[in-house]
């Protein structure tokens, strides 16, 4: 480990202003986390020093902008630990590359009768695509069970889990409760049946070390702007041998090799699918994101986040009233606590806490079928990343009782 963990604000301009004349006490890191100026540089360094299109030109200024671009393929491939460079398909971040899963090697592969296999715990990005897919195809949607206290019930995925099971498609992550799934553990079953893997990893990247051929994914997904990187890049990692079986979606641009008037040879995988000009400024912002954040080390981010909701979430349950979802053990979440408050919508409980300058999310969380099974309409979620601290928790928690005394004892 390189960076230690307490030269951390430095490098995050924008946590050292006021909101509300409060200091910012940002805890919204799940929705997006914010860019340290190592990543701000390199994008800026790009613009104003290599701002070319790529694979296009011979001037100098291109051959430089695609291989600054070209160069972060091997970086995400080393990061996550994949086989090949050519497995990595950069996209407008998670839902794009799970859409085109579906799209595209689903709508090829899944047939009617077929089923797929997901879980309540789903990001609405890693579940309305397998609907549309479903309906299209004429495919069956089944759902494992969570346990009591939110995780995987691997009992219902062994369940579940069948020789016409085509598809399993889980996060890594959970966006709301925190979980990690046991993605190895059910990618085994999966295989077992002749089912493909993919893994919504929006929420795992960036707070935990990733090995995709450990897990035994088949494709994995996840996004930019959630590690530290620009927004509008993500990327899709597949098996070699399944992105070669699955057709483009966009059409144009760079993604071809040879056109005639009524055919037309696309180029090789991953450069099919990246037709037109991409996001070249994004994508090498997050080149330098995955340094920023392997100076660190994915185990001591990952450490970090665990000392943090072993100190907060005490403190959370003792607070009367407030319902915390998902597991109680602190050693069984990443960074992401969601609670409601009994008497207080957790919308106004989000602006009661912006007002004392903390920052966290309200509502539904692009998860209405995980909601709609916990009973709830939304909850408010604080989420905590590696420039996070012991004073935030500290702060989160006197701005929470702050608004119970406002609110429900009608005294300030």
């Amino acid at each position: 480990m390189g960076k230690k963990m307490n030269n951390w604000r430095a490098d995050f301009p924008i946590l050292a202003q006021k909101v509300n004349d409060e200091p910012l006490v940002y805890l919204d890191n799940a929705a997006t986390t914010q860019k340290p100026l190592a990543v701000l540089q390199t994008v800026r360094d790009f613009y104003e020093n290599d701002n070319a299109n790529i694979h296009r030109g011979v001037h100098t200024l291109a051959q430089r902008a695609t291989e600054r671009y070209e160069q972060v393929r091997q970086k995400v491939t080393d990061f996550i630990h994949g086989n090949d460079w050519h497995e990595v398909v950069f996209t407008k971040g998670t839902t794009e590359a799970l859409n085109w899963v579906a799209a595209s090697y689903g709508a090829t592969h899944v047939k009617a009768g077929d089923e797929i296999v997901l879980s309540y715990l789903e990001h609405h990005s890693n579940l309305v695509p397998w609907q549309q897919l479903a309906k299209k195809v004429g495919a069956k949607l089944k759902y494992i069970e969570l346990t009591a206290d939110g995780q995987l019930d691997l009992q219902s995925a062994a369940d579940l889990i069948t020789d016409r099971t085509a598809i399993v498609a889980l996060c890594h992550a959970s966006n709301v409760m925190g979980v990690v799934n046991p993605i190895q553990a059910v990618s085994q079953l999966a295989h077992a049946h002749g089912a493909v893997m993919v893994v919504d990893g929006a929420q795992a990247v960036p707070h935990l070390p990733v090995d995709v051929q450990e897990l035994g994914a088949d494709f994995y997904a996840f996004s930019g702007h959630k590690m530290l990187a620009p927004t509008g890049v993500g990327v899709l990692w597949g098996k070699l041998a399944l992105l070669n079986e699955m057709p483009p979606l966009e059409f144009g641009g760079e993604m071809i090799a040879n056109v005639g008037l009524y055919e037309t040879d696309f180029k090789e995988v991953p450069y099919k699918f990246e037709g037109g000009t991409q996001n070249i400024a994004g994508v090498i912002g997050l080149g330098a994101a995955i340094d920023y954040l392997q100076a660190i080390g994915l185990e001591q981010i990952t450490k970090h986040e665990q000392e943090l909701i072993s100190y907060v979430l005490p403190q959370l349950q003792a607070i009367d009233g407030l319902e915390i979802y998902g597991p109680q053990d602190p050693s069984l979440r990443t960074g992401i606590l969601s609670f409601n408050l009994t008497g207080l919508h957790p919308h106004d409980l989000a602006s009661a806490l912006d007002m004392d300058g903390v920052a966290v999310r309200a509502g539904h969380h692009c998860a209405q079928p995980l909601m709609n099974y916990l009973g709830v309409s939304a909850t408010a979620r604080a989420s905590f990343y590696l420039y996070n601290t012991k004073e935030d928790a500290d702060l989160l928690i006197k701005a929470i009782l702050d608004a119970k005394e406002f609110f429900l004892n009608g005294s300030c």
